[in-house]
């Protein structure tokens, strides 16, 4: 489907959703599913815009703006309704006007706060309400939190926001954006791409939860973290309905709530508990899965990936969170839910989301769908030389990344907003109950010291499994012994001495297949091309049934094909750009997919659980 031309509004390969989009309507769900409040106020949809390059000011609270543009889409994406690309050394600004709802502060408690969150703003902005700086954020990826109260007035308040994007010419993270784009690099997108919301909190409030499943004894930990001041929290665990374990709880001190026979978590079932936490008149909601991830033998002693202390093979799908009309912010809560739920009637049981962070209603659905997610972080530095993240895909290349310069991180303030991002990207996405493993790099792309970087990540959160070099530049650290394989014939390699990782293939595939009238442009890129569907197929059922499927008993864990949709010139997607096409018979898929599987042992084996 494409988009007719509108003033102001490019044309442009449309989804269905985008297609369906009302702006005064847009993203209105809460976006904080397990840290929810009654109070939220959606701020997502018309606002307006101006572009302003060097030596210019911004039109600030009562300056001009160019038109209007609709929040949470850039600029550059035909959704949002401009079609402009923020360049390096411009500024993009936004203003709103800000009414607060009747009742949305409550007349009884004159110290009640309001809160402005903002998903994610690419790449460092600046905030302003009535004028009054109210704070600003770096880093394109991550949520940020203001407190507006003391800015605020009765009746309308201007909101203002100035954003500037580096792209590719700085060091902060990027992913796979590139101002020449083309290939595997993607189209470039910067301001504000995630829901933009307000809520009003007592002064003493919950700033957040840590939620630990413990299937060794069957219970829960839970913590409430909370501002200075206030009594004891009450925390409940909730189960079809009925309370089933409570307790008081200090704020910031974990409390352990048994849950005897508890149910657990797994794709097959994805059974969710919901826990609610009171402090004073402060009520918040969330949820949390018992399950457990770690590596161990199987029954032949062989290191496998294990989900709720089982081996578990994990089927997956590189899912790369582009739109056609969107890019990086899906149209619709409908869209997010029809790529989650597509993989998994597809037969897949993971998807690896590649060198982004997606909004939490993204993994609230794979949650509650059932479906396992390793998560990359997203990659930054400087240039990336192409001995470093080309070669080692033909070459049997592997470099030492202590040396900096070779991986595009010679400058230490870079490295360093690399790992305090890690560490945010973890606290963040802590309680997603689907996330299975860790990546902290891919390809080479800004890697460095991947052996020291793992380990904290491993102090962080040591609930999780790592893949700490995903496809080449082992630095023999992390849990995954981790490959790509586009241009040979998969072979299982030798396991080397002393190396009881558990052997994953993370990226393979990518083959692809042009559907006309469902494509970005004239472009085709792929790793092997073919004409039609059923050239498509075979070639898919064979590369299974010849490569993968005969290495999983000799120690193949994982596997991620690539991948899950096209992406502007790649056409190595299942589905196409815009969701519309998928371009093998379901069928198909899922036969292939029921034979990525560990075999139990055999009945009456000693190894019999």
């Amino acid at each position: 489907m494409t988009r007719p031309v509108t003033p102001g509004q490019p044309p442009g390969l449309l989804t269905r959703w985008g297609a369906a989009l009302d702006p005064d309507d847009v993203l209105p769900e809460h976006p904080r599913p397990q840290l929810a409040r009654d109070s939220h106020l959606n701020l997502n949809g018309r606002w307006e815009y101006a572009i302003t390059g060097p030596g210019q000011d911004p039109p600030g609270e009562n300056g001009t703006y160019d038109g209007d543009i609709i929040v949470p889409f850039s600029p550059e994406s035909p959704l949002s309704g401009v079609g402009r690309t923020l360049l390096p050394h411009q500024t993009l600004s936004y203003r709103r006007t800000l009414t607060l709802p009747d009742g949305f502060r409550p007349a009884g408690d004159p110290g009640a706060r309001v809160l402005l969150h903002f998903g994610a703003v690419d790449q460092t902005c600046s905030v302003h309400l009535n004028g009054t700086a109210v704070g600003g954020h770096t880093g394109g990826y991550l949520p940020f939190t203001l407190d507006i109260t003391h800015a605020l007035r009765p009746g309308p308040n201007t909101l203002t926001v100035q954003v500037q994007d580096d792209t590719d010419t700085g060091q902060h993270a990027r992913g796979k954006q590139k101002l020449d784009r083309g290939g595997i690099w993607y189209t470039p997108q910067s301001g504000i791409w995630q829901t933009v919301w307000a809520e009003c909190v007592p002064a003493t409030h919950i700033t957040r939860l840590t939620l630990t499943p413990r299937l060794d004894d069957s219970s829960v930990d839970i913590t409430v973290h909370a501002g200075t001041g206030g009594g004891p929290a009450r925390i409940a665990v909730h189960d079809g309905g009925h309370i089933i374990a409570e307790t008081d709880a200090v704020p910031g001190r974990p409390v352990r709530l048994p849950l005897p026979g508890a149910r657990l978590w797994t794709p097959e079932d994805p059974h969710l508990y919901d826990v609610t936490a009171t402090l004073g008149t402060d009520h918040v909601r969330g949820y949390f899965g018992m399950r457990s991830y770690t590596t161990g033998p199987d029954h032949d002693g062989v290191p496998r990936l294990h989900l709720n202390g089982r081996p578990y093979f994990h089927a997956g799908i590189l899912d790369q969170g582009y739109w056609p009309d969107g890019m990086y912010t899906a149209p619709s809560d409908e869209a997010m839910i029809h790529d989650i739920a597509t993989m998994k009637r597809l037969g897949f049981t993971m998807l690896r989301k590649h060198i982004k962070i997606e909004p939490l209603r993204w993994y609230h659905h794979c949650d509650r769908l059932g479906i396992l997610v390793w998560q990359d972080m997203v990659n930054g530095g400087g240039p990336y030389h192409p001995l470093v993240i080309t070669a080692p895909a033909v070459t049997p290349l592997r470099l030492n990344d202590r040396h900096h310069r070779w991986f595009g991180r010679a400058d230490a303030a870079g490295r360093a907003r690399f790992l305090a991002e890690t560490r945010e990207t973890i606290e963040h996405l802590r309680n997603i109950v689907s996330i299975a493993v860790w990546v902290p790099f891919n390809e080479g792309w800004g890697q460095f010291d991947a052996a020291a970087v793992t380990a904290e990540i491993a102090a962080l959160d040591p609930t999780r499994t790592i893949d700490h070099a995903s496809g080449w530049h082992d630095q023999g650290a992390g849990d995954l012994r981790s490959l790509h394989v586009y241009f040979r014939r998969f072979r299982l390699p030798r396991r080397r001495r002393g190396d009881a990782r558990v052997l994953v293939l993370s990226e393979y595939g990518g083959y692809n297949h042009r559907v006309d009238g469902h494509t970005h442009n004239d472009k085709d890129f792929g790793y092997k091309r073919h004409a039609t569907a059923a050239r498509l197929g075979a070639a898919f059922t064979r590369l299974h049934a010849q490569q993968i499927v005969p290495a999983i008993p000799r120690g193949l864990s994982a596997t991620v094909y690539t991948q899950l949709s096209d992406v502007e010139d790649e056409l190595n997607g299942l589905l196409t750009y815009d969701r519309e096409v998928l371009k093998l018979p379901a069928g198909l898929v899922r036969a292939v997919n029921a034979r990525l599987r560990l075999e139990p042992p055999a009945r009456g084996s000693p190894h019999q659980r």
